[in-house]
Parts: structure tokens; C-alpha cells; sequence
């Protein structure tokens, strides 16, 4: 079956249950140009799988597709979220409204009181003192010179509107996370070994994330570097003529390849996991910095597929102990000496012996 948009996915749900279905992407499946027909298309197709030639599509279990769209559903949940939070922030900052001065969040505790008592009392000077929680550090002063401003009839209904929007998102958040918890407690033990990885442990629903996408099984993937390629983290191979036209990443990973790039950025700062850290500074000299990343996104793909796989948490001895230089490796003096400061030895002349 050749995947086109969502039509593939309820004959594919049908069909499952009787026989075996293998789905293709069109790019694998196409014929030759000019002689194109939803007939010989159909014929084509029949003819690369009586030979073995079509390449089949990853699809998971039923149960990890239903937890995969709640999961995508809840990303799209946020970043509608977001666009609310910033158009709220707009019609604060046009209404010289100047809360995210003084406020770390605007939508917080402190800062949501005094937006609500604005638009219950347009044009009334008020005392802040009441509503600014006491943990705030900022001076009461600089809060009541933040809330000097007049905001207009159309951008308090504006205003309006987008809180109750927010407030009624995040209750569809709350929904779709329960059914989440619910569907995901059936992978408990694979969720607390992808949570041994770090990164994983301070957001139960990141490790959610990555299982959505990948599933728990492991055996789909031959090996770790399938599923580092079918996530689109490694370059791909565009040679001819023994020149190597590109290396770009490919754009496979939409929903998993961000999460990986947001996690890699945080523990590359971290102390506490120094594997990252090094991998990436030694990436980043000659790649870049983008390049170093996708390699840090890739160390952690590798870890899971190997915990997911052998059933054990996660170890960064692999990773720390040190490389055996090549014994045909020929270094000069300086080199030499620069690779074993590298490596933390410390380099001290002889000591010089008095003669009589």
C-alpha cells in the first residue's frame, strides 16, 4: 500500500487484522515519468512487492498510534497556547502595559491578578501592594510604574478573549494528559528506562514523547544507527564521481527531531553528565555548532535503542572511557604532547641531576 496524506490510514486499520500490509512512501514506489496512471501506478506497486522491492514504512501497534496522535495532539495544544500567550502580551505591551518588565511570567500569579483587576476596573488607579505575591523580589515601586498605562475598549475584549482561550486550552491540556497517563502505564518499565537517560527525568511526558515515536520495540530497528537515520539525525549519502555533493540531515523526525535538539542544547551546560559536554566541544571544532548538536541527538538515540534493547538503565561509562590511540599513528613532539594534556596528564620536565 503507497501512503498518500491520511486516506492509507483506515484501510491500513482494516486490513491489519486479516494479513500482512506493507506501506511504502511514494518516493520508493514511483514510476517512470510520463506514464503515469492510477492503473499502472496500482500495477507498479504489485510489481516491485512480487519481487521484493518495496521498502516498508515503520508503523507501530495500534496501542502506540492511539498514545502518538494524543501525544502530537498535545504539542499542537501548546503551541496554540503559545500564539494566545503572545497576542495576550501584545495588547499588554500596545496598552503601555509594561508587566513583563517586572514580572518573570506574565501570566503567573501576581502578574494574572492585576490583568483581571485592569479589565474588571478599566481607567482606575489602584495599589499593586495587595496583589504581588510575597516571594516577588522586584520593588513594589517598579510594579506600580509598570501598570501606568490606559488600555482601550477593543483591546480589553481582545484581551479578554485570549485569557479565557488560555485558560480553556490548558483544561483540554489536562484532559488529553490524563488519557495520556492512562494509555502509557501499559510501557511503565520502558518509560523508567528511557527516564535513566539524561535529560528524561524532569518531564514525565518527555519520555512519553520519544516512545510515542519510536515505540518500545526495538527489533523493528536492526540496529542502533536504523533508527538514528530513520529519525533523520545523521548525514545522508549524496555522492557521485567520488565527490560528496551534500550531507544535509534529512526532514524525517518532524515531531522527534525538535525534542532531541532542545534536550541536546540543555545538556551540553550540564556538569553533572560531562559525556555530552565533551562530545559536543569536540564536534563543534571542526562542524560547527548545528553539526555538534545533531551529534549530541544522536548519543542519545543510540542510548535509548541500547536500553530499549538490552533492558538495562543507562551507563555513561561507555562514553568516558578514554580511545587507544591506533598503533600505526605517527605524531610529532608537540602532538604528542598536546594529546596527553588532552587526555589529563601532566607534563613535567626531568629533574636535573648535580654532578660533582
Amino acid at each position: 500500500m503507497e501512503s498518500t496524506g491520511k486516506y492509507w490510514i483506515p484501510v491500513f486499520n482494516v486490513l491489519e487484522k486479516t494479513c500482512k500490509v506493507v506501506l511504502s512512501h511514494p518516493k520508493y514506489t514511483k514510476p517512470q515519468k510520463g506514464n503515469k496512471t492510477d492503473r499502472k501506478d496500482a500495477k507498479w506497486i504489485c510489481n516491485l512487492f512480487m519481487c521484493d522491492l518495496t521498502k516498508p514504512s515503520f508503523i507501530p501497534p495500534a496501542d502506540i498510534r492511539q498514545l502518538r496522535d494524543l501525544v502530537r495532539y498535545r504539542f499542537k495544544l501548546t503551541n496554540m497556547e503559545t500564539g494566545e500567550k503572545n497576542r495576550a502580551q501584545n495588547c499588554l505591551t500596545v496598552s503601555n502595559l509594561k508587566l513583563d518588565d517586572v514580572f518573570s511570567d506574565v501570566f503567573g500569579k501576581s502578574a494574572r491578578s492585576i490583568t483581571e483587576y485592569i479589565l474588571n476596573h478599566p481607567g482606575e488607579t489602584f495599589d499593586v501592594t495587595p496583589f504581588v505575591d510575597c516571594r516577588c523580589k522586584t520593588p513594589i515601586p517598579e510594579i506600580q510604574a509598570s501598570v501606568d498605562g490606559f488600555i482601550s475598549e477593543s483591546q480589553s475584549v481582545k484581551l479578554r478573549q485570549c485569557l479565557d482561550h488560555i485558560d480553556e486550552l490548558e483544561n483540554h491540556k489536562k484532559e488529553i494528559e490524563r488519557e495520556i497517563l492512562r494509555l502509557s502505564d501499559f510501557y511503565a518499565s520502558s518509560l523508567d528506562l528511557i527516564r535513566t537517560v539524561p535529560g528524561f527525568d524532569k518531564d514525565p511526558f518527555t519520555a512519553i514523547r520519544i516512545l510515542s515515536e519510536i515505540g518500545a520495540d526495538m527489533s523493528v530497528f536492526p540496529s542502533d544507527k536504523h533508527l538514528v537515520s530513520w529519525a533523520g539525525c545523521c548525514p545522508r549519502n549524496d555522492q557521485s564521481n567520488f565527490k560528496i555533493k551534500s550531507t544535509r540531515i534529512s526532514r524525517a523526525g518532524s515531531y522527534l527531531k525538535p525534542l532531541l535538539v532542545q534536550l541536546s542544547n540543555a545538556l551540553i551546560k550540564s556538569k553533572a553528565h560531562p559525556e555530552f559536554a565533551r562530545r559536543y566541544h569536540r564536534t563543534k571544532a571542526h562542524r560547527g555548532h548545528k553539526k555538534a548538536i545533531i551529534a549530541i541527538c544522536r548519543m542519545l538515540l543510540t542510548a535509548i535503542w541500547h536500553i530499549l534493547s538490552d533492558k538495562k538503565p543507562y551507563s555513561p561509562d561507555g562514553y568516558l572511557q578514554s580511545r587507544n590511540a591506533k598503533k600505526n599513528m605517527i605524531l610529532t613532539t608537540s602532538q604528542a604532547i598536546n594529546w596527553m594534556k588532552s587526555k589529563g596528564f601532566i607534563i613535567k620536565d626531568d629533574p636535573v641531576i648535580a654532578t660533582a
